[in-house]
């Protein structure tokens, strides 16, 4: 185990917040974990028998209450998506939605991100990893608790295939100062907008619940898209 595994272990990114489940996300952690859950001691991942089929691999971390997650699978059907959250009603509300919409192309964890990405993510496999409007964690004293951070690009960008991109949007400006200043540093990645430069929002990308409440509070909002070049 390195020294940089042991800190980020250590150093929590994300408060498990509490909430009330409804009886229908209830029941559909209950029904639909085994066929649709995925848990750190599975391992690493075969994609093919996780699916039942070879395809691009998407994973976001923190998908929320998972609505757009949802909207990006099912408007994506040739690719696989794996989405990480720890809010149990987040969770069950995808698993809802998943059964209902009948999709086949998605899989969910319920466990710390990177523990996943330790344990279960083979090196080079995927091909997207997406952050969306994850805790800023803005006061100073808090900064060492944000994502991304130096050694969590690193961990990543193994678990990137040559030419996969690294997709981060945020809506607080100081964090997404914060990352553009820490994904220009990092090796072997390039911005796909250029030095220094944010990428208007894709198309592939809805607009999220967080994403619409700052916008009603006059927040901006800026994408990131660094591809793992070497």
């Amino acid at each position: 185990m390195t020294e940089d595994s042991k800190h980020m272990r250590t150093i929590r990114t994300f408060v498990k917040r509490a909430g009330r489940m409804t009886p229908g996300q209830e029941k559909a952690l209950e029904e639909q974990w085994s066929v649709l859950g995925v848990n750190i001691k599975d391992g690493s991942l075969n994609y093919a028998e996780l699916f039942g089929r070879q395809a691009p691999i998407v994973l976001e971390i923190g998908f929320g209450m998972g609505d757009s997650f949802l909207a990006m699978a099912e408007a994506a059907p040739e690719k696989n998506f794996i989405g990480i959250e720890v809010h149990e009603p987040g969770v069950g509300r995808l698993l809802n939605n998943v059964t209902k919409a009948g999709l086949k192309n998605v899989r969910v964890f319920r466990e710390d991100a990177l523990e996943v990405l330790e344990h279960c993510i083979p090196d080079e496999s995927l091909d997207s990893v997406q952050l969306f409007f994850p805790d800023p964690w803005p006061k100073k004293k808090h900064h060492k608790r944000r994502m991304v951070q130096p050694e969590f690009a690193q961990k990543l960008r193994a678990k990137l295939k040559i030419g996969g991109n690294f997709h981060m949007a945020t809506d607080w400006e100081p964090y997404a100062e914060h990352m553009m200043e820490v994904m220009t540093e990092a090796e072997g990645y390039c911005n796909q907008a250029g030095p220094g430069g944010y990428s208007p929002q894709p198309q592939s990308r809805p607009d999220t619940k967080f994403q619409r409440r700052g916008e009603k509070l006059g927040h901006g909002v800026w994408d990131l898209v660094f591809e793992r070049c070497e």
